[in-house]
């Protein structure tokens, strides 16, 4: 139906604009869908090209809609209060020894219930699940190596895997070797060999707060102390307070994810990643950088790892396929060309070896190009479905609501009014089939009780909405005062 009049007294761009609201008023488009191109509407509309697109700039400046370079336009999150740095409301917390594996355990056990919204675990490949390539691809590799897929492999990973990864990490500027390069059983075990490299029972390691349930139960299975560092929605890893720890605290070795933290979603710039880098080789403090999630950006390039400014040796790089490919696979690598031989002792001590076909399969999957068109497609649907669950719980949770705004990754940092204690929510969710990351698991002094985590890592359907709205009426029902 033509809804462009010519001869309205509307200026044509404006009845442009009229037609996208209209659109978004009836659920034909939705959070994270991409507008129709400027030509598909100049066409359709018998208007020129540039009346399309100024009616389009126009929605941009309004931020109701985002423009991607070489893609087009896409609908942004509506009504979605960001989560804003509050760094005057930081309180300092002196090292502890972590104590938090109940209710760490309670989420890990809710994963795997039976007919169940996923929503508690960060598993962004569920959005787009490689499995039929790599099973493709790992058919071929067993034809061809026979009983050899089922043998040990050397300590430190296969020799062409590793070679792939330098590949790569060169491609960003890393001064990096296949030797360098140790495969491990996932990431977890990469941090918990880096770790020992540079720590001992009783040391303090800094970490962001909120910081990766995963490496706090780390931390303290390995004896050591954690202390917690202000970490910003946005930049990432607050410098003053890191500087003021630094002067405080006996810190011997740091934990973060300088490119997209996970619960945030924050990300450094360069810049500030180099500043970091530098204030803790000056100080003689090793860096372990979690680098799980930097393949998964939602920014026009891929921010550069930490190891990319270390001037001393003293960055140790942790990562993995588990967040962008194969999270059963448990492909790990740990990048530590100062520690590379010590690295090796532990893994051998630990774990002797990693799965062969494994690697095998990864090395075949990077070498066919297959990866990084999977990695492009990834990218797309984890933004598309990061605007959606934002709208969804701007939409369904109480307006006082906070939500983050990733700058990649898979999952929503949501703050709740300060009454709220999101665990005593979990239990109930979790009685309704739904579960989340409660917020009090991403601290080990008690902080994020009102916090949630929600993975948007998921295939969209019409039972992650009917989740969401459950969670929602949750939360608004919860009692002002706690009984």
């Amino acid at each position: 139906m033509q809804v462009i009049q010519k001869s309205s007294t509307d200026f044509l761009y404006q009845q442009v604009i009229a037609f996208i609201e209209g659109q978004l008023q009836q659920g034909v488009i939705r959070a994270g869908d991409k507008l129709p191109s400027l030509r598909k509407l100049s066409k359709q509309f018998e208007i020129s090209v540039p009346t399309v697109k100024q009616a389009y700039i126009e929605l941009e400046r309004q931020g109701v809609v985002s423009a991607r370079p070489q893609s087009g336009y896409y609908l942004k999150a509506q009504q979605a209060r960001t989560l804003k740095p509050r760094p005057a409301l930081w309180q300092a917390s002196s090292p502890v020894e972590v104590k938090c594996r109940s209710l760490i355990e309670q989420v890990y056990d809710a994963v795997h219930l039976p007919n169940s919204i996923q929503l508690g675990v960060s598993n962004p490949v569920n959005a787009h699940p490689p499995d039929k390539t790599l099973a493709r691809l790992m058919r071929s590799v067993i034809s061809k190596v026979a009983e050899k897929a089922v043998s040990y492999g050397p300590v430190n990973g296969d020799p062409k895997l590793r070679n792939q990864l330098a590949f790569r990490h060169q491609e960003l500027g890393v001064a990096v070797v296949a030797n360098d390069i140790v495969i491990t059983n996932g990431a977890q075990e990469a941090l918990s060999i880096a770790l020992q490299c540079v720590a001992q029972v009783g040391d303090i390691i800094a970490i962001e707060s909120p910081c990766f349930f995963g490496i706090i139960e780390l931390i303290e299975s390995l004896g050591m102390r954690a202390i917690e560092v202000y970490t910003c929605t946005e930049d990432g890893v607050g410098f003053v307070e890191l500087e003021k720890t630094i002067k405080q605290h006996n810190v011997k070795a740091c934990v973060f994810s300088t490119a997209i933290n996970n619960p945030l979603g924050s990300m450094m710039t360069d810049r500030q990643r180099q500043a970091m880098v530098n204030l803790l080789e000056k100080n003689n403090i090793p860096l372990i950088e979690d680098d799980v999630y930097s393949d998964l950006y939602f920014t026009e390039q891929r921010p550069k790892p930490a190891q990319f400014y270390s001037q001393k040796g003293l960055v140790l790089t942790c990562s993995s396929f588990s967040k962008t490919a194969a999270p059963g696979y448990r492909i790990g690598w740990l990048i530590s060309p100062t520690f590379e031989e010590k690295a090796k002792q532990i893994k051998r001590a630990q774990s002797c070896s990693t799965a062969m076909l494994q690697q095998w399969t990864l090395t075949q999957y990077l070498l066919t190009g297959e990866y990084d068109r999977h990695l492009s497609v990834l990218r797309k649907k984890l933004r598309y479905n990061c605007e959606r669950m934002r709208a969804l719980v701007a939409e369904y949770f109480p307006p006082e609501v906070c939500i983050s705004k990733p700058q990649g990754g898979s999952v929503l940092w949501v703050r709740c009014r300060s009454h709220v204690k999101t665990q005593t929510i979990f239990t109930q969710a979790i009685a309704q089939g739904i579960n989340f990351a409660p917020g009090a698991i991403f601290s080990l002094s008690g902080k994020y009780q009102n916090y949630m985590r929600i993975s948007f890592g998921v295939q969209w359907q019409d039972d992650i909405e009917q989740a969401i709205e459950k969670l929602g009426k949750l939360v608004y029902s919860y009692p002002e005062v706690e009984s």
